[in-house]
């Protein structure tokens, strides 16, 4: 799938009548195609947007089957010029191309024509207070758990589970993690409602899972482009405990983690699983 990585915002220059500067950024994920153009904040529109597809195009012989935004404030912008041209558009913090693309570009900047010299963290994206997770979605219990880096292809794989979310990667092996490291996660026993709680999950695009110390110590789902949600608030010794030691687990697992949903602690169903790692 030809897959297009694209970020159009505000950089710290301006024009020659002092106007904000937009910046439009697009390559693919291999990074053989680089296209920039700057836009004055006066044009931003997605008929703009449209033009410069099309041009960028026009030296990549088609367009792309998916274009992915990680930056909301683009969001609005690129999903107006996708559906001009019938393209889908991702919101997904996952551009890593992209991400190195625009650290690089940043420190070019402070040497361009036009440099307003105003702060600029190329990768900053706002992110919200957590909010509690809906009612609705709470499980029955959780828990932090282990799983063997080795086991979790085969394991999720082979077993019949609705909802599976393992990107290559994400993979253990693409990670260069050995197959014993114990990678940490957290299981959520969701009872009759574990599709639900799995569905609205898979819905919300998690990205990594947590650990906030207190008090009270909590745990916050990363997910869509900032989103975050309180799973869990706690107190108790014990799990504050298997929490630190889940952060202690991430520094061998390279922020490998995991999250799982199940209806009971059985071990004969599941209902979801991802593979989730942080993502600035």
């Amino acid at each position: 799938m030809s897959i297009w990585q694209i970020d159009f915002y505000r950089r710290p220059l301006q024009d020659e009548v002092g106007s904000a500067l937009w910046e439009l950024l697009i390559c693919d994920r291999s990074r053989r195609l680089t296209y920039s153009a700057f836009c004055p904040q006066s044009e931003v529109t997605p008929d703009w947007i449209v033009c410069q597809l099309v041009i960028a195009a026009s030296s990549y012989k088609n367009l792309p089957e998916l274009i992915q935004v990680f930056r909301p404030q683009s969001l609005g912008l690129m999903e107006a010029s996708g559906k001009q041209l019938g393209i889908p558009v991702e919101a997904t913090r996952r551009t890593h191309t992209l991400k190195q693309w625009l650290q690089e570009r940043a420190e070019q900047y402070p040497s361009m024509e036009g440099y307003s010299g105003e702060p600029y963290t190329p990768l900053a994206i706002e992110k919200p207070p957590p909010i509690p997770l809906p009612e609705r979605f709470w499980g029955e219990r959780w828990r932090f758990a282990t799983l063997n880096a080795g086991d979790i292809q085969e394991r999720f794989t082979d077993r019949l589970v609705p909802i599976v979310e393992m990107p290559e990667f994400l993979l253990p092996i693409n990670l260069g993690i050995a197959s014993t490291v114990a990678v940490p996660g957290v299981v959520i026993d969701g009872g009759r409602r574990a599709m639900q709680i799995a569905r609205w999950i898979q819905e919300s695009k998690p990205v990594s899972l947590n650990y906030i110390p207190g008090p009270p110590n909590g745990l916050v789902l990363e997910a869509g482009l900032n989103d975050r949600w309180i799973v869990a608030t706690f107190e108790d010794e014990e799990v504050s405990a298997a929490a630190q030691m889940y952060e202690a687990r991430l520094l061998l697992s390279r922020g490998l983690h995991f999250l799982l949903v199940q209806p009971d602690d059985s071990g004969m169903t599941y209902s979801g699983f991802w593979l989730l790692q942080g993502e600035d």
